[in-house]
């Protein structure tokens, strides 16, 4: 099927890499390679070209590219909309999430779910990942998009979107390097960290352990609850942070803050959506169905 052919060239355009499209669209990358050549030969014209170990698309790979996004657009549009149809919901949702999703992920996401389905209320609150998932289980909000890595027998999580935590301090703190860094030089930093329960705090001492370092070595310098607290006290500090790429985009575009690069520390996780096992609730599963749809935008 065409259609299936297109999800491919998207997928690889999208992570560019073949071997990343082959995993997650569970095919093989032989079966990659050949899709792409069929839409190559339908077209008579190629959409890839490598440099060296990396691939970039051409001027038609590009076109084709645009063209994917309205499609795959208009079909997220119209499932949810012939859903949303049948359903005739309406009622109050209370949605949890976590401070960097709800401050930097969800509000578009939100607005536009409410503009298509205008009989819904919906209450949001932002709390750490562990008071979401605790709110969750004793019935205080309906479902929740939470970071970190829990996973608690009494939830279903669904992956959302990919995330990126990357160190950072202001563009002209006299302690930044250019280049990349090794682990061990991060104990020579002072840092800002989230609190605990923060699901970023976990999902960063899991990959400190991996490089052979803990949470504890870091020089803890003081501790917020707030992403935005954190970038504002960085600006004006010789201080360092984790923080998630989605978190950041302003600040990288202005040259407000920059990225460190660290050696072997590579700190990607998930934002999951978390329902109560067994749950039915139709509301629930249309507003996951929604927002589960722009896994690819995003």
């Amino acid at each position: 099927m065409f259609d299936f052919r297109l999800k491919v060239f998207y997928t690889v355009a999208k992570r560019e890499s073949f071997t990343k499209a082959a995993k997650e669209l569970l095919i093989s990358q032989p079966a990659v390679s050949k899709h792409i050549r069929e839409i190559e030969g339908h077209y008579q014209t190629k959409l890839f070209v490598r440099d060296g170990i990396n691939i970039r698309l051409t001027e038609s790979g590009q076109l084709l590219y645009t063209y994917a996004e309205d499609i795959f657009s208009t079909y997220r549009n119209l499932e949810f909309d012939m859903h949303a149809l049948n359903a005739k919901m309406d009622g109050n949702l209370r949605i949890g999430a976590s401070t960097t999703v709800s401050q930097y992920v969800l509000p578009p996401l939100l607005a536009e779910f409410r503009a298509k389905v205008h009989d819904i209320h919906l209450d949001i609150l932002s709390e750490n990942s562990a008071v979401i998932e605790q709110l969750l289980l004793s019935k205080n909000i309906d479902v929740g998009v939470v970071e970190g890595c829990s996973k608690n027998p009494q939830i279903k999580y669904i992956d959302f979107i990919d995330d990126e935590i990357v160190l950072v301090c202001r563009a002209d703190n006299p302690k930044f390097k250019t280049g990349i860094i090794e682990p061990d030089e991060l104990k020579e930093y002072s840092f800002l960290l989230r609190e605990a329960g923060s699901g970023t705090l976990d999902v960063i001492e899991s990959n400190l352990n991996q490089v052979g370092m803990s949470l504890n070595q870091l020089r803890n310098e003081m501790n917020f609850s707030s992403t935005e607290s954190i970038k504002m006290y960085l600006k004006h500090s010789d201080s360092f942070a984790f923080l998630s790429i989605h978190a950041i985009l302003k600040e990288l575009k202005y040259n407000e803050l920059v990225v460190v690069d660290i050696n072997g520390l590579d700190i990607r996780r998930k934002f999951s959506i978390v329902q109560r096992q067994g749950q039915e609730s139709a509301l629930v599963e249309l507003f996951i169905r929604f927002i589960k749809s722009y896994n690819l935008k995003l």
